[in-house]
């Protein structure tokens, strides 16, 4: 069966194929052209990661922010879990760290639709942008009694 035919049938025996013509130095056997475009996927993938973990803790902040009176425990707990996975996300992939600030604006508008999901918040009354700084979104402290 040819390489690139096997991608097609069979993605997951066109993987291994790939690694063993790799790890036997066997490079002009390789697909090329697919092995290419599934690294760069790989890629893509950890920004979406990034800006998945966004969307759900700005979208807590909102929350947290503008319905003090609704706050819950949940909520702090949903802030610490998200920062710290996009803390070790970062600390994983640190060339990600120049495309944050496109993720947190990405993120906030997905925090928005979360805020329209949750709560009976109105997100056209919310800032169009991201009001929060770096410090606001990583570095707040959320207490909870």
């Amino acid at each position: 069966m040819q390489t690139t035919t096997l991608y097609d049938q069979d993605f997951y025996g066109w993987t291994q194929r790939q690694v063993d013509l790799l790890r036997a130095g066997r490079w002009n056997e390789l697909d090329i052209e697919n092995l290419a475009e599934e690294i760069e996927s790989l890629g893509r993938q950890e920004r979406q990661e990034l800006r998945n973990w966004l969307g759900v803790l700005l979208g807590h902040l909102l929350k947290w922010h503008y319905q003090p009176e609704a706050r819950t425990k949940s909520w702090a707990a949903t802030i610490k879990e998200q920062r710290r996975r996009i803390h070790r996300h970062l600390k994983e992939n640190p060339s990600l760290k120049p495309y944050l600030a496109d993720a947190i604006a990405i993120g906030y508008e997905d925090g928005l639709d979360l805020v329209n999901r949750e709560t009976p918040l109105d997100p056209k009354q919310l800032p169009t942008a991201c009001p929060f700084s770096e410090a606001d979104i990583f570095e707040q402290p959320i207490d909870w009694p």
